[in-house]
């Protein structure tokens, strides 16, 4: 059984947890023997979160796919942490700790901050044909979800998945677990958005068998059950 952190040790609990994130290195062997320096190793899983804000609570991903659109597509850098204490101060904090963060709550943080946000109900295509990252709602195995759309091309998604990092998703799956159709984008602000960055799409895996050892991990750990309140 999954149980919930409270929200008195947030702070506390954040900065234990991103205190042992620090990188592994290794020393390059050459071939005589010789050893030369040392070289940063990052795990695969590493890799994932370069781009994508790890969620550290149950009921954080709305905070941490906010806070991955504003760092890493408007060059606003921000923390889960940052969003997650503004939008539970100024947001229904019953039902924030009953449901999650909501698309509202993100648009008044966002507001707050001189962006315009709003939730559309339009085809994933005039997403791509406008080049806008977005946040959006999937519904996986009775969980709900936010995540971020990266970028899209031949038939793939790119997602920044807070639990699982930056990823890619057919199409055609993707559209299945599209929970509302709406797309949450940023529409006015003083920062371009970024879209389809190739930095993005270097971390993550391509291979159909990285999709299916992610889904054999959920089926064994569970995903965090999230959802999104109402907009």
């Amino acid at each position: 059984m999954r149980h919930r952190v409270r929200l008195g040790t947030f702070a506390g609990s954040l900065a234990l947890l991103l205190g042992h994130a620090a990188a592994h290195s290794a020393e390059l062997a050459l071939p005589n023997g010789m050893r030369v320096g040392s070289m940063p190793v990052k795990s695969m899983k590493d890799l994932r979160f370069q781009a994508t804000l790890r969620q550290q609570y149950d009921f954080s991903c709305g905070s941490a796919a906010l806070a991955t659109l504003l760092t890493h597509h408007y060059n606003t850098p921000t923390t889960e942490e940052v969003a997650f204490q503004a939008m539970f101060a100024g947001g229904d904090q019953q039902k924030i700790r009953r449901e999650g963060f909501s698309l509202l709550d993100m648009q008044r943080f966002l507001k707050d901050r001189g962006f315009t946000a709003n939730g559309f109900q339009l085809p994933l295509d005039k997403l791509i044909e406008a080049k806008l990252p977005a946040i959006v709602l999937i519904s996986d195995n009775g969980y709900q979800h936010f995540v971020v759309i990266k970028g899209a091309e031949d038939g793939r998604i790119l997602l920044g998945d807070p639990s699982r990092g930056t990823r890619l998703m057919a199409r055609e799956r993707f559209e299945s677990l599209w929970a509302n159709r709406i797309l949450f984008v940023i529409h006015e602000g003083p920062v371009k958005p970024a879209f389809n960055q190739a930095a993005d799409w270097r971390n993550a895996p391509r291979a159909p068998l990285a999709e299916g050892a992610s889904r054999a991990l959920d089926s064994i750990y569970g995903l965090p059950k999230f959802g999104p309140g109402d907009f």
